[in-house]
């Protein structure tokens, strides 16, 4: 296995300007994704994004954006070390690239950087099957919040 890249692709029954709200806004994130979210929507912005209680030993990961292109594109870097600036090697690369699709939109996921962060083979085939695991179980819960936008008053 290459342990390189993770790319998922769904579709989403909802206009790109609604989904790149959802995936790019801390509000909303929290909603689908982390427990919390806290970052401004600003290329070069840092922030975190909170996994659990914070005060209870939740995992507290740092969070820079990179480019922020409504509504077509929404990318980040996490996962470097708090007080480090997000590079290449210290960081893991997430791509939210949305494609206008019939009705709705094909969000396509892409992470990348496993490979060049320097872990040792057994840390990276971990790393890289947690976070494969962790973006199959929240992918899916996109469509449903966002669902759930459309019926509220």
């Amino acid at each position: 296995m290459e342990f390189g890249t993770i790319e998922r692709e769904i579709y989403i029954e909802a206009s790109p300007e609604i989904v790149f709200e959802v995936v790019s806004s801390p509000g909303h994130l929290k909603e689908w994704w982390p427990d919390d979210a806290r970052f401004e929507r600003i290329p070069g912005a840092t922030g975190e994004i909170v996994f659990g209680d914070r005060d209870a030993g939740g995992a507290v990961v740092s969070f820079t954006v990179l480019d922020v292109r409504p509504p077509r594109t929404f990318s980040f870097r996490w996962t470097h070390p708090a007080g480090e600036p997000a590079a290449e090697g210290n960081s893991l690369l997430v791509t939210f690239d949305l494609t206008p699709s019939g009705a709705g939109t094909l969000l396509k996921m892409t992470e990348s950087g496993f490979r060049e962060m320097g872990w040792e083979v057994a840390v990276l085939e971990q790393q890289y099957r947690d976070h494969v695991t962790g973006w199959d179980f929240y992918l899916p819960r996109l469509a449903p919040y966002i669902a759930t936008l459309r019926v509220r008053p």
